[in-house]
């Protein structure tokens, strides 16, 4: 058979197009060959963008959506969350905040984020806080029994107290709600069951340092079982009676109240209520504090007592004065170096307007110097003197 012969135009063609096609054919070669090899590789390349172990992508590899919300990541040093009670139309607030917590500090750590609401969260919620983070995002609804107003309460005499209260929030029975979920049921949530320690985060603060250390590790490697930011005095018509049961609660109980402990920052020179508290919006908890014998007694005493709805009792006093009655003086710690803001009450670093790795006016910041900041620091360091001694 005759090969036929190519004008010289078709010639001068192929030889101009010869390599790509070469290439072409060599390229097809080897993908036939070795398409295995080049499919691993597309994994990998998924693996690490999404931070899934190579025996735990086949279950998501047909489904990225899947990938994209079910983040696998190594265990975190401690076992720790970042916790969050809030509503939905907290939204845009809780961007804001995470926004922060993510370029400070967990961007580093990947801790998980855990948000609880009496109602179920939205869909625009719950991604709108996903897309924020690498990090696992659980989220949660409160049981009845926790966000309910008990069954000893009288409802003609509760509903009297919110009509005459001239306090915030003395008219609503949400708020009253929250701070006795706070108090006594937020650490008991099945989504939290399995933590050691819990970082309480809020929407609408602002953190204004780079955090280069672990406070949870920091935490555990000192043995602090409570870390706080902000100290301040309560508004003493919410709490008119909590000192008077809180007094009456040691009077029963006297085996729970902790050596070394801190009660003195709490009491004037009369022995009443000073009205100090550490701002609970920001805490750091070692959960071991709060499931123990003598919190749960104490939140339980001051549950029937009624003070969360015949007053205004707060979250941040409960923790404050249970924190002080239970704790050695050594096992609370202030964290002075994480500056911190709060809708109208800010913590920052002495000197961070010129220089270090904050950004606030020092300035502005009046609580390292108020009241409850200075008689904590003179009250923790005569206890851990007289300890040493």
């Amino acid at each position: 058979m005759s090969i036929p012969r190519l004008a010289p135009k078709y010639k001068r063609l192929l030889l101009r197009h010869l390599p790509v096609l070469l290439a072409g054919v060599f390229a097809g070669y080897i993908v036939g060959c070795n398409k295995p090899l080049i499919e691993q590789g597309l994994m990998l390349n998924k693996q690490r963008h999404w931070g899934i172990r190579a025996s735990e992508y086949e279950a998501f590899a047909a489904d990225d959506d899947k990938v994209e919300t079910s983040r696998v990541y190594k265990p975190t040093p401690v076992n720790a969350a970042l916790v969050a009670l809030v509503r939905n139309s907290d939204l845009h607030g809780m961007r804001m905040a995470i926004r922060q917590i993510e370029d400070r500090f967990n961007s580093k750590h990947n801790y998980p984020y855990i948000f609880v609401n009496d109602v179920e969260f939205t869909e625009e919620f719950k991604r709108g806080v996903q897309d924020l983070t690498k990090a696992n995002v659980s989220f949660g609804i409160l049981d009845h029994d926790s966000w309910k107003v008990p069954e000893w309460i009288d409802p003609a005499a509760y509903a009297h107290v919110k009509q005459t209260a001239r306090y915030p929030h003395g008219e609503k029975d949400s708020y009253r709600k929250m701070c006795r979920f706070q108090s006594g049921y937020l650490h008991k949530h099945p989504l939290l069951a399995s933590l050691d320690y819990y970082w309480r985060i809020e929407p609408d603060v602002e953190y204004f340092c780079d955090i280069e250390y672990d406070p949870f590790v920091h935490m555990k490697q000192n043995g602090y079982k409570y870390g706080w930011n902000i100290a301040m005095t309560e508004f003493m018509e919410t709490v008119p009676s909590l000192w008077n049961v809180t007094k009456q609660f040691i009077h029963d109980h006297r085996d729970t109240v902790a050596p070394g402990n801190m009660l003195e920052w709490l009491a004037d020179a009369q022995g009443s209520y000073n009205g100090c508290h550490f701002w609970s919006n920001f805490e750091i908890v070692d959960l071991t504090f709060y499931r123990s014998r003598e919190y749960q007694m104490f939140f339980d005493y001051l549950d029937h007592a009624g003070g969360f709805f015949y007053e205004r009792w707060g979250d941040a006093p409960v923790h404050s004065i249970a924190a002080s009655l239970f704790l050695n003086a050594s096992q609370i710690h202030y964290f002075d170096d994480i500056g911190y803001y709060h809708p109208s009450v800010i913590s920052c670093p002495k000197g961070s307007q010129a220089q270090g790795k904050c950004v606030c006016d020092s300035t502005k910041s009046f609580v390292q110097d108020g009241y409850c900041t200075v008689r904590y620091k003179k009250v923790r360091q005569l206890v851990l003197d007289a300890q040493s001694a």
